[in-house]
């Protein structure tokens, strides 16, 4: 009777007729069934298996003691009864075996939820920008290294390797897209990746990140090569050389350096050499930059572009009347390039793009560029005015000229200036001679008093020169209420 009681189902109870001590019996294993079934990944609770057992092996030992004071009914002998106690010992044992088994299935469903929830977070990755989606995949990087180093047997564990290969598809797809730039950040990360997880299960992927970075860098760098107005222009060929110095890529950035240089120096002499010779700068100064010493080398090739540009630009820019911008770009190139044969042609455009920004009637055409055949006439201008004066014309011929300001001399009156300048009998004024050919021409009179806080303002005005004729002209300055400027009478 003991061993038919270990069944779990108080039969030994049963046959004797107690049918309390059955019902215990048949509580203890519902109650184990119940919080056993059905079957998760955590099991049942030892402590809860042990008091089971307990009960069991009180309630066999219970049977056996109270079948030696009973007689049980019917056929049953001693002999049959412990038979069939052996028989239905199957099954507890079969349940045991049942439940081991739906407590590993249960595990297995587990992982493989584990494995969905990282599949999740990369598809959740994709469709955002690197820098948005870098936490989602650095979770599922977490949920497969933890599935394939620790539970690599498992059905779970097996799908790993496939799903990492979807990983590095699924980070690297802006390099797939060719969208260069984009697809930096995310193959640099993948580099890190091995890192944090067993190269066994990388296998090949391990590498992989290499070459398309390298081509990545390469492209974006090229490409942007010149375009960038901050210092990170350069910063991908920068990384490429020192990362890769030995790839392919590496080997193609001279060649593509002295494309861009030989392209904008041949753009500096179409539609747009402002923009053109800036870019050639940009691109002599990343050159200049890179840590490759050959390829750095190169920079100088940049030098003949941008000095064409230079000239070229002040040009652009007086023909698009952008006076004040044209008299900067050819100063400075007149400055810089004195053995440049332009210099000279390019003195006598910023005189006339700084006459046009007060005249503009002296920028309707670039000045000649070489002076006119023919006699040339006489102008002779005094000037009666404190301080000196600086004068700019230009027409069929452009120049500058000074005169030394006259100490004894003062300012007139708005009204008596035009009749009174220039005219004191025995007086000597300082004065220029200009020997111009005949023709319309532009003066611009710039009184040095003008940048000494006087209120003293530079003037200008036209003039026809015709042959056969002297002419003289005066410079002085006048007075009106509230302001002082300078003028000029011929």
């Amino acid at each position: 009777m003991g061993l038919l009681n270990l069944s779990g189902f108080g039969l030994g109870y049963a046959l004797m007729r107690c049918w309390f001590r059955t019902v215990l019996c048949w509580a203890a294993t519902g109650a184990l069934l119940l919080v056993a079934l059905p079957a998760d990944a955590d099991g049942i609770a030892g402590g809860l298996v042990v008091a089971y057992l307990v009960v069991l092996v009180v309630a066999a030992a219970d049977g056996a003691r109270t079948a030696r004071r009973r007689t049980v009914g019917g056929s049953w002998r001693p002999l049959v009864a412990a038979g069939a106690g052996l028989v239905l010992l199957a099954v507890p044992a079969g349940g045991v075996v049942f439940y081991g088994s739906a407590k590993d299935e249960a595990v297995e469903q587990m992982l493989l939820d584990r494995l969905d929830r990282g599949d999740r977070s990369v598809e959740a990755a994709s469709g955002k920008p690197f820098a948005a989606a870098r936490g989602d995949y650095q979770a599922a990087l977490t949920i497969y290294r933890g599935l394939g180093e620790e539970h690599s047997g498992s059905r779970a564990g097996k799908l790993v390797p496939q799903r990492l290969d979807a990983y590095y598809k699924a980070v690297s797809a802006p390099y797939r897209q060719k969208k260069f730039c984009e697809a930096i950040e995310p193959l640099t990360y993948l580099r890190t990746v091995p890192e944090a997880i067993d190269r066994k299960l990388l296998g090949d992927l391990a590498d992989y990140p290499d070459e398309p970075l390298a081509t990545a860098l390469y492209e974006c760098g090229v490409g942007k090569l010149g375009t960038v107005r901050t210092d990170k222009d350069g910063r991908e060929l920068s990384e490429l050389l020192r990362t890769f110095p030995g790839s392919a890529q590496a080997g193609k950035v001279g060649a593509a350096v002295s494309g861009k240089i030989s392209a904008q120096s041949r753009a500096v002499r179409g539609s747009s050499p402002c923009a053109a010779e800036e870019m050639l700068r940009r691109i002599r100064a990343t050159t200049l930059s890179l840590p490759d010493r050959k390829v750095s080398a190169l920079a100088g090739k940049a030098d003949p572009g941008i000095e064409d540009g230079a000239y070229a630009c002040g040009v652009a820019q007086f023909e698009d009347k952008q006076f004040d911008s044209a008299r900067l770009s050819l100063t400075e190139f007149a400055a810089t390039y004195k053995k440049d044969k332009r210099r000279a042609r390019a003195r006598d455009i910023a005189i006339a793009a700084e006459i046009a920004a007060t005249r503009a009637a002296a920028g309707k055409h670039l000045p000649p560029s070489g002076p006119p055949g023919g006699g040339r006439m006489e102008l002779v201008i005094s000037n009666d005015a404190p301080d000196g004066v600086e004068i700019l014309y230009t027409g069929p011929v452009t120049g500058r000229a000074g005169i030394k300001g006259c100490g004894s001399c003062t300012s007139y009156s708005w009204v008596s200036g035009a009749a009174a300048a220039c005219k004191a009998r025995g007086k000597s004024y300082p004065k220029v001679t200009l020997w111009l050919p005949a023709g319309e021409y532009h003066f611009l009179y710039k009184h040095r008093g003008a940048s000494s806080g006087t209120g003293v303002t530079s003037y200008a005005d036209g003039s026809r020169i015709q042959p056969g004729y002297r002419y003289t002209g005066c410079t002085y300055v006048s007075r009106s209420p509230g302001l002082g400027y300078g003028t000029t009478g011929t």
